[in-house]
């Protein structure tokens, strides 16, 4: 298990990878959320943010094996 994902002969890291695809996720969740108002029933807006990111980050690792990829 080297921990990398070819990507046309080059390799990347697998945490790279998912947090980029978490970031692209997240940025749609919280776009979505100052849509509909929800972020006027929160204190501190970073710390939503940033615990949203690590959840989608968190169930994105948890979903790589189902995927069928190896990291």
């Amino acid at each position: 298990m080297t921990g990398e994902i070819a990507l046309g002969g080059v390799f990347m890291p697998t945490l790279l990878l998912l947090g980029v695809m978490a970031l692209v996720i997240s940025w749609g969740v919280t776009r979505l959320i100052g849509a509909f108002g929800l972020y006027r029933f929160l204190a501190y807006r970073a710390i939503v943010d940033l615990s949203i990111f690590v959840l989608v980050l968190g169930g994105l690792s948890l979903l790589l094996p189902f995927l069928g990829i190896r990291p």
